[in-house]
C-alpha cells in the first residue's frame, strides 16, 4: 500500500466515525433539549451531561487526526513522510500501517 493510500484510507474510516459521534451529539443535545433535567440536581441529566462531554472529547481528538492525516499528506508531498521527525531512522512500515500519521519511530515516541 502507498503512503497515499494508507493515508486517505485513514482519513476516510476517520471520517466515518466522526460522522457517527456528530450524529451522537446532536441525539445527546436533542435529548437535553426536550427534558426539563437538571443536570446538577438529576442524576440522569449528569449521565447525559458526561455522555455528551465524553463525545466532545471524541470529537476533537478525530479532528487532530485530520490535522495530523493533513500533515502526513504535506510529508508525503516534500519527501519526508516514513522518517522519524526525532532521529530519522525509517518508521517501520508496520508502525504507519497502525499509525498513518506517525511522525517518530516506536523509540522515539513521546
Amino acid at each position: 500500500m502507498t503512503p497515499e493510500q494508507r493515508i486517505e484510507l485513514d482519513r476516510r474510516r476517520t471520517l466515518e466515525r466522526l460522522e457517527r459521534l456528530r450524529s451522537e451529539h446532536e441525539g445527546f443535545v436533542a435529548a437535553s433539549l426536550d427534558s426539563n433535567a437538571d443536570d446538577e440536581h438529576d442524576p440522569e441529566g449528569a449521565t447525559i451531561a458526561f455522555e455528551r462531554s465524553q463525545v466532545e472529547t471524541l470529537v476533537r481528538r478525530l479532528e487532530q487526526q485530520l490535522a495530523d492525516l493533513d500533515a502526513a499528506d504535506r510529508r508525503v508531498a516534500e519527501g519526508r513522510y516514513g522518517a522519524c521527525e526525532s532521529c530519522g531512522a525509517q518508521i517501520p512500515e508496520g508502525r504507519l500501517d497502525a499509525r498513518p500519521a506517525a511522525r517518530t519511530c516506536v523509540g522515539c515516541a513521546p
